[in-house]
């Protein structure tokens, strides 16, 4: 899966994309909850845990495009998710 992350979320994690194989996240349901789980230890962490894990409990998703709001969504290989942090501005 390709995993896009965007303003705060790219900051947070450190990187603007990253590849997750589904076999990465298979063993915890392969859900997009299961892939929550799994970003915050796929990405760098620091001393105070990781800042990416803060983002995510505040930021909306996408799988292909579409609004993503049950995180018991089954995920596939292919899946593109984007993190979506919220924006401010007008």
């Amino acid at each position: 899966m390709k995993i896009r992350f965007f303003a705060a979320a790219a900051a947070a994690a450190g990187v603007r994309e990253l590849e997750v194989p589904l076999k990465d996240i298979e063993n915890d349901g392969g859900t997009l909850a299961a892939l929550l789980g799994h970003l915050p230890k796929a990405v760098p962490s620091d001393e105070s845990g990781s800042p990416l894990q803060r983002v995510l409990t505040r930021s909306s998703f996408l799988v292909n495009e579409m609004g993503a709001r049950d995180e018991s969504r089954p995920l596939a290989d292919a899946d593109v998710i984007d993190i979506l942090p919220p924006f401010a501005g007008g």
